[in-house]
């Protein structure tokens, strides 16, 4: 399959350009380019009677910069990825790839306030979504409309509605789950990172050795799903025995 950062580097080149020329091409804008330079990501243009002017090879680099960030990549991440040594970025890229692929976002879905409020079965107060929104589970897209980027625990909080238990209630577990969600997966980062990938993350690798990170990749994913969903449910089997002795003694 051909991936966006494949046909950045199959693409034709174009001749020189001045930056308006650069940015119309690309899609994009000036100000953007202007950044990529000054954090040195995009070279410098050839600057002749005062107007730089860009080649084939800026060209390239802007699409390869705009791809990356069409797969997630923050800027940090892709100047590190193109300071490496030729061809080396590639293979990180297409490791990342796979990342990002195995523990990416769900596909999103959309909805109005006054449907979201139809799905709740309640008007919904404005902190609420404020709430909701830091937490990453909704993003406003305008006036009254919403991205629902969660929509598998958006859709647990409506059951949980329909049993009569308030959203500012589900929101608040919503925000513990959130906080003890990202510990758990930064400790799994850093366990890949420390003993898959290599701590130190410097030497220049191999091709065979990405392709074995990449196998443990796709066992990690159901390795850390199992492991959690056995840690929940021995924590749950526990707690609910403490809670029904003491509701026994109660009585």
């Amino acid at each position: 399959m051909t991936t966006s950062y494949d046909a950045a580097m199959t693409e034709p080149a174009a001749a020189e350009l001045t930056i308006d020329e650069l940015a119309r091409i690309s899609g994009a804008t000036v100000r953007n380019i202007r950044a990529y330079q000054s954090r040195g990501i995009l070279p410098a243009p050839e600057i002749r009677a005062r107007t730089g002017y860009y080649g084939p090879e800026h060209v390239a680099r802007l699409r390869v910069i705009q791809a990356m960030q069409a797969e997630g990549f923050r800027l940090e991440a892709i100047q590190r990825l193109l300071e490496r040594p030729e061809g080396a970025a590639e293979e990180i890229l297409k490791f990342g790839r796979e990342l990002l692929d195995s523990f990416g976002e769900t596909t999103p879905e959309f909805a109005t306030t006054a449907e979201l409020a139809e799905r709740f079965g309640t008007p919904l107060d404005p902190r609420l979504l404020r709430k909701a929104e830091r937490l990453g589970l909704i993003r406003a897209m305008g006036e009254n409309s919403w991205e629902i980027r969660n929509p598998t625990l958006v859709g647990a909080g409506e059951q949980l509605a329909q049993l009569g238990i308030p959203l500012s209630h589900s929101l608040a577990v919503a925000e513990r789950i959130d906080h003890h969600t990202r510990a758990i997966a930064r400790a799994y980062v850093r366990l890949f990172l420390s003993d898959v990938i290599g701590e130190d993350g410097k030497r220049r690798r191999q091709r065979d050795d990405w392709e074995r990170a990449s196998e443990a990749l796709q066992r990690l994913r159901p390795l850390a799903h199992e492991a959690i969903r056995a840690s929940f449910e021995q924590a749950m089997g526990e707690l609910v025995e403490e809670q029904l002795k003491r509701y026994l003694n109660r009585s």
